[in-house]
């Protein structure tokens, strides 16, 4: 910079300043709205979460299912007791309904589909006391299953360390289901619907 060229002033404009009545507020209240939903807030969310999961376990117990597949390799007879009776796929059918039809009760509430999930829930809640009882006799049934037929106990004892987790998931995927469809298929409360035309 040149020092002898002359330097311009900078004038800063300010606003005036800004004064506040001395007015007090009479009255601090929001006005309210009504909810769209047919159903307390903190109950649609429940809904959706729990229906989420019976979706969830669905998928889970059908990915089960096609794991046990792959297990009829030699030296090994036959399949799981668990995979011969269908559970894995009959009852990933029955979960991802009943979690659909709690996740579209959610969305749009009327009577048929609040008698349509409730039926959907009691028999997911049948099939996850029935799943719980195969599972358990599987595991007595299967415990040597995969031991039974190898000689090398190290290769054994993964495989049936696997195949055991497989099962005790199972088991606790349908002991889950069970509670949460039974929350939905017994309580009427559940589904006192403001809006719609339920019985």
């Amino acid at each position: 910079m040149n020092p002898n060229t002359a330097h311009n002033p900078v004038f800063l404009v300010f606003p005036p300043e800004i004064t506040i009545p001395d007015v007090q507020p009479t009255d601090l209240t929001a006005p309210t709205f009504e909810s769209k939903s047919a159903f307390p807030k903190l109950l649609a969310t429940k809904m959706k979460i729990l229906g989420a999961m019976q979706i969830l376990f669905g998928v889970m117990n059908f990915s089960f299912g096609v794991i046990f597949i792959f297990t009829l390799e030699n030296p090994y007879p036959r399949f799981p007791f668990i995979f011969i009776s269908g559970y894995p796929f009959w009852s990933s059918v029955l979960f991802i309904n009943s979690g659909a039809f709690l996740v579209a009760l959610e969305r749009k509430p009327t009577g048929t589909l609040v008698k349509m999930s409730r039926i959907m829930n009691f028999l997911s809640a049948l099939g996850a006391t029935a799943g719980i009882i195969l599972i358990a006799f599987g595991l007595i049934l299967d415990q040597h299953y995969f031991c039974g037929y190898v000689q090398a106990v190290s290769q054994c004892q993964g495989i049936a360390t696997l195949f055991i987790g497989i099962l005790i998931m199972l088991m606790a995927f349908s002991i889950i289901e069970l509670f949460i469809s039974l929350s939905f298929s017994i309580m009427r409360r559940h589904f006192y619907c403001y809006d719609c035309d339920c019985c």
